[in-house]
């Protein structure tokens, strides 16, 4: 049985987060919840916070931290989440992986698990450059999305290394069919659950 339902999913860009997450969220019927959709979200309701987000945007900036983690708090607090979520895109940084933890921590809650989508550098550039070459954006070239795949490993490693230490990262192979993915998480899901019963006994 799988009690684990606060959880985070990381991966490099074409790793399959956006498949696995819907999946993961049915099977355990939490929401998923990417950065990207709530940013969406929120401008498309010209809301507040979405009014903020997009004057960011459309001047060309990256949403600060601060104002990230007020949207993703915001979000958290909606009655879907409350028995669980699915993180994805959100923490990025040191900071907001400390903001996550106070945020959680005030309402006596924390994270049980990350999913961390691991693939092949070269395995990934090559299927993301098919899917450039078939929606016909020929600028996404081979170098560009090796670079995007290194960059992104550089950056998140300082949280990675974080939830490492916590013994809450979960490693899953993210290459294969979308099934046995799937499968994989699941496992390390049932497996983290039983660590953390044994825990308690």
């Amino acid at each position: 049985m799988i009690a684990s339902k606060r959880l985070l999913i990381v991966g490099p860009p074409g790793a399959g987060k956006g498949t696995q997450s819907a999946v993961i969220s049915e099977v355990l019927g939490i929401p998923a919840i990417a950065t990207g959709d709530i940013f969406r979200w929120n401008i498309a309701n010209d809301t507040e916070l979405g009014q903020q987000v997009k004057s960011i945007l459309d001047a060309g900036d990256f949403v600060p931290d601060e104002l990230t983690c007020e949207v993703v708090a915001d979000r958290l607090l909606q009655e879907d989440a409350r028995d669980g979520f699915l993180l994805d895109g959100f923490p990025r940084t040191v900071g907001q992986v400390e903001f996550l933890d106070g945020f959680l921590a005030d309402h006596g809650l924390a994270l049980d698990g990350v999913i961390q989508l691991e693939a092949d550098i070269d395995e990934v550039v090559k299927r993301l450059r098919q899917r450039a070459i078939e929606q016909g954006r020929s600028d996404d070239t081979e170098e560009a999305i090796h670079h995007r795949q290194i960059v992104f490993a550089e950056q998140t490693e300082p949280i990675l290394a974080i939830f490492r230490e916590r013994g809450i990262l979960l490693p899953v192979n993210g290459l294969g069919s979308v099934e046995d993915v799937t499968s994989r998480i699941m496992t390390a899901l049932e497996n983290l659950s039983d660590d953390e019963v044994t825990e308690q006994l």
